[in-house]
């Protein structure tokens, strides 16, 4: 060995110790870097050798590269009652599993996918489970997931499941216990999905040298799992959601573009001749599997639950006829009950006729005598829980307490509970979750994780996602773990032997069909792209007269001559609803409220984040670039409107924004397909844009106006330099006018948009081919005509008036044909063919 080579080892070995030698296990609790001997874990020893090779600095750097990419592409969720999004909380060190325990779990995993499939079609079929006692009958219908309803209904296929997680953690022998089952609607691959991209990319050669196993396959196997149970060939495969205010929407909307799904609400969704058919734009297609992020008593609210607004009135009887495959089945969710794990162990004896590989957290029903006893002899060794996921002494649902930590009066309280109605509860072994290691203030500590682990049906049966979702807690002494405050999520790296082959989910297969377009688009996603564009069109003018009003107040010289012009574009932001109809007479309080108002509906800030909410509605469908840029917006005005503000920083601040409103223009213009989605896009800013330029024409054109007020005309529609260039007299109201209005070289003038409208328009499906003219394209070839055809110099304010009224119109007829659902349902079932 040469010195070099030594001294290099030296140093390495240095900086491993600095890295690791602070680390220590919490007492009696198992840790996956140190083991049960005090040794540390091969894998893991390997895994910090590398990276304390990068040094300090750059493992900063690397962390640092990852959060700005959780920021960058806004991965984010909600907590429960959250009213706005968080970052992603992403711990900066992945989990990691060595290949040989990885193979266990997965088969206890598999094992266990299997027995519930057979339970839960059990459940809804024969009952012979309760027939025969395995399964008590209050353990069943006492779960609120138990849906009657769907006694001896059947899913194609006789497949339940179609994806399947199991919430685990290292028990105190050393041996993965399953802690949790989750069959209602898994929550989490998406995340998982996403915190390997983040990290794969802040540490792509340590990801590459650990052979860590892609996760692309078993998401490719899932969709083909999905596609193999529809009934038709090329199906149409939807992800039903809650909606944007669902604390996991962007888990969905992630896998839905991941994935290659259609991104549905309820309200997208009909029944039609017991078939689901999604409202679309060119009329009803048919939805083929659907596969739900809403729990099973909220999917149809005509024979479950009443009060829903998320489901699909008549998606039962579709089910019943076999019109579409839902994954997971409805009721599934009767699997998830704490009381269920109470028999897993003889239930597996008795359908599979197998032993649990992997054993759950040992459970009490205290619906049975003698366990109902055994709990009560010793309440405070045992975390109490709600059978059936119910409260227990008025904590949060589906969390259990445990007894040591209980006061006397909430001891005896709870005893009297159980002894009342011992059904509602169950008892379990107290688990102390294993720890992992997570930086902190930059040093290793333990801390306690819950893994979550997913199987998928497949074509050739279950199979496992090499790697999990892992929920870490903040505090040392945690026993259970949602995503709340403190809590983070990290990678998990399921280890290879030796190197992994590259996957992805893009198709190899030379016969697949080619495709120019997305497929048909839904009636909600058009309605909020029409409305992104129009939210933002309001908010770039509110932005063009607050740099206007600015401009003309940091010009002193003029500044006599443009008081009544200003005083102009005060009115119009009170007409607007930029700032309040009793204003202040100051006149920069006036911009900086129009700039950053909480309060004013009209405010720039306000109009932003109703483009922001219309475009969460929309998120699967916009890049991450568009997505970035938006939430650079919102920041960029979400400020302290109280704050002064000079004339020169409210000038710099409308002109930052509206540059930043002209990068999103230009990736819609430069990078989005051009189908359906990008016309609504564009017909919302066209629309809104031809509105605003007549509002401006006639409040800055009038009749009397001077100088001053046509000028601000020319700015607003960015025409200064256009008109100098093409008119040497001077400033006219005449040729100004004709600019803004009817100019169709002019890409502001109202000309102009109405000329593209028509373009877009022609360009959406029409419901019937009898060739008649539906009513968009009626009103706008009317409008297009109405324009042409003005006389310069019989433009007047009536006139220009009567093209804003007509362009309102447009808006509306737009709406009624594209958007609305209820009476206009009837019309489109007229659509030709149904695929």
């Amino acid at each position: 060995m040469t010195m070099t080579a030594a001294s290099h080892d030296k140093t390495a070995a240095k900086r491993f110790a600095a890295l690791v030698s602070g680390y220590r296990p919490l007492p009696n609790v198992p840790d996956e870097f140190i083991g049960p001997d005090g040794v540390p874990r091969e894998h893991w020893v390997k895994f910090f050798h590398a990276l304390s090779e990068l040094g300090g600095d750059e493992i900063d750097r690397r962390f640092a590269t990852a959060d700005r990419n959780i920021r960058d592409t806004g991965v984010s969720y909600r907590a429960y009652g959250d009213t706005s999004e968080r970052a992603w909380p992403l711990s900066h060190l992945p989990l990691l599993i060595e290949s040989d325990e990885w193979r266990a779990i997965a088969a206890g995993v598999t094992q266990r996918a299997r027995l519930l499939e057979a339970v839960v079609g059990d459940i809804y079929g024969p009952a012979d489970l309760v027939r025969n006692g395995d399964l008590p009958a209050a353990a069943v219908t006492g779960c609120t997931d138990y849906l009657p309803q769907l006694e001896g209904l059947r899913p194609p296929g006789d497949n339940f499941l179609f994806l399947y997680a199991a919430d685990i953690g290292r028990g105190p022998d050393g041996n993965w216990w399953v802690i949790g089952d989750r069959t209602q609607a898994p929550s989490g691959a998406g995340y998982a999905l996403a915190n390997r991209i983040v990290q794969s990319r802040a540490f792509p050669a340590l990801y590459r040298d650990m052979n860590v196993n892609r996760l692309a396959p078993f998401f490719q196997a899932f969709r083909d799992g999905l596609i193999g149970a529809a009934a038709h060939a090329d199906p149409r495969i939807c992800l039903l959601t809650p909606g944007p205010y669902n604390e996991t929407y962007f888990e969905q909307a992630y896998l839905a573009r991941y994935l290659g799904f259609l991104l549905v609400e309820g309200g997208d969704l009909t029944m039609r001749d017991n078939e689901i058919n999604v409202r679309t734009i060119a009329g009803l297609k048919r939805a083929d599997v659907i596969w739900r992020r809403i729990d099973s008593d909220y999917a149809d609210p005509l024979e479950l639950n009443a009060r829903s607004r998320l489901g699909v009135p008549g998606l039962v009887d579709a089910l019943r006829a076999g019109g579409v495959v839902m994954a997971n089945a409805l009721g599934a969710g009767v699997l998830e009950a704490p009381v269920m794990m109470s028999f897993m162990p003889r239930l597996c004896r008795r359908v599979l006729g197998e032993d649990l590989l992997m054993s759950n957290v040992a459970t009490w029903w205290c619906g049975q005598p003698r366990e109902r006893e055994r709990v009560l002899a010793q309440p405070e060794g045992m975390a109490i829980a709600g059978a059936f996921g119910n409260s227990v002494l008025g904590r949060p649902a589906n969390q259990a307490v445990v007894g040591a930590s209980l006061t006397a009066e909430e001891k005896q309280k709870l005893v009297s509970e159980i002894e009342r109605r011992g059904i509602d509860f169950v008892g379990q072994e107290v688990v102390n979750l294993s720890t992992t290691p997570v930086w902190e203030d930059g040093k290793l500590v333990p801390r306690p994780f819950v893994l979550r682990i997913y199987a998928a049906r497949t074509r050739d049966g279950w199979t496992v996602m090499p790697g999990g979702f892992c929920r870490i807690s903040g505090r040392p002494d945690a026993r259970a773990v949602s995503m709340g405050e403190g809590v983070r999520s990290a990678d998990v790296w399921v280890l290879s032997q030796g190197p992994v082959q590259h996957v992805t989910l893009l198709p190899t297969d030379e016969t697949v069909r080619i495709r120019r377009v997305m497929g048909h688009l839904p009636s909600r996603a058009a309605d909020n792209l029409f409305w992104l564009g129009r939210y933002l069109e309001r908010a770039e003018a509110t932005l063009r007269l607050i740099r206007c009003l600015a401009g003309r107040l940091i010009d002193t010289d003029t500044l006599g001559n443009t008081r009544s012009a200003i005083e102009r574009i005060v009115r119009l932001f009170v007409a607007w609803g930029t700032v309040p109809a009793k204003a202040s007479s100051e006149v920069m309080q006036l911009a900086a409220t129009g700039l950053h108002s909480n309060k004013e509906f009209g405010s720039a800030l306000a109009l932003v984040r109703d483009a922001h909410r219309a475009a969460s509605f929309i998120r699967e469908r916009l890049s991450t670039d568009t997505w970035r840029l938006i939430e650079q917006l919102r920041s960029e005005l979400d400020r302290d409107e109280d704050a002064s503000l000079t004339e020169a920083e409210a000038h710099e601040r409308a002109n930052a924004a509206l540059q930043t409103m002209a990068a999103i223009a230009g990736l819609a213009q430069e990078n989005m397909i051009r189908g359906a989605g990008w016309h609504f896009l564009r017909m919302g800013r066209r629309i809104e844009r031809a509105i605003n330029t007549c509002r401006f024409a006639r409040h800055f054109g009038h009749p009397e106006a001077p100088v001053e007020e046509l000028d601000i005309l020319l700015d607003l529609i960015d025409s200064t330099i256009t008109y100098r260039s093409r008119y040497m007299m001077g400033i006219a109201l005449g040729p100004v006018r004709d600019m803004a209005v009817l100019d169709p070289f002019n890409p502001r003038s109202v000309a102009f948009q109405v000329e593209k409208l028509n373009g877009h328009i022609s360009q959406l499906p029409v419901l019937a081919e009898d060739g008649m003219l539906e009513a968009p394209r009626r009103i706008a070839l009317q409008i297009g005509a109405d324009v042409a055809t003005t006389v310069a110099d019989k433009l007047d304010i009536n006139r220009i008036l009567t093209f804003e009224n007509a362009l309102l119109s447009l808006a509306e007829a737009i709406a009624a044909r594209y958007f609305l659902q209820g009476p206009h349902v009837a019309r489109a079932d007229t659509a030709s063919g149904l695929a």
